[in-house]
């Protein structure tokens, strides 16, 4: 495998920033995939040991992680970057953040933090991505975003109420 420079792979960084950035803004997280990840690029997210999302390929990458998932009640929402972190051979992190609508009283955002693994190919497309974030703290930031009318009905319908049900079933076991 060929090693990539460091400035590719801050380029690779830097175009998924402004792809996240732009998806933020149009709503459309689908457009960007074909340019930035390789064909056969395994993304993953475990959702604290209650949901998998394992999608392999650029088609089911559109069908679950940007699809499904970034289109019911995330509007609103922004996924900040906070740093890019460039490790050996061909590997990435990034930090970014899951930041609600709105914010607090005391002009702070509504946000927890997220980090991503990611491998790059020798042309510099992801070829892995590995999502992570604390998942009992986006739960209670999505009561925090309820209790001040900010968190979308869909999101709560699709996404919240099925996660701390998966979650509380996984701990009364």
């Amino acid at each position: 495998m060929k090693i990539l420079d460091e400035e590719t792979k801050r380029r690779t960084a830097d175009r998924l920033i402004q792809s996240h950035g732009d998806a933020t803004k149009t709503g459309d997280w689908v457009s960007f995939v074909d340019e930035l990840y390789a064909r056969d690029c395994i993304y993953s997210c475990h959702y604290a040991g209650v949901m998998d999302v394992v999608a392999t390929g650029i088609d089911q990458i559109k069908e679950t992680h940007y699809g499904r998932d970034m289109q019911v009640g995330w509007e609103g929402w922004e996924f900040p970057y906070v740093g890019v972190y460039v490790g050996a051979g061909n590997d990435l992190v990034t930090h970014w953040l899951n930041r609600g609508p709105g914010k607090r009283e005391d002009s702070t955002y509504f946000e927890s933090p997220g980090i991503s693994f990611i491998s790059l190919n020798d042309s510099g497309f992801i070829s892995r991505q590995l999502d992570m974030f604390d998942l009992a703290h986006q739960m209670k930031l999505c009561d925090e975003l309820e209790s001040v009318g900010l968190l979308s009905s869909k999101l709560k319908e699709s996404w919240v109420l099925p996660m701390k049900s998966k979650l509380i079933d996984q701990l009364n076991v």
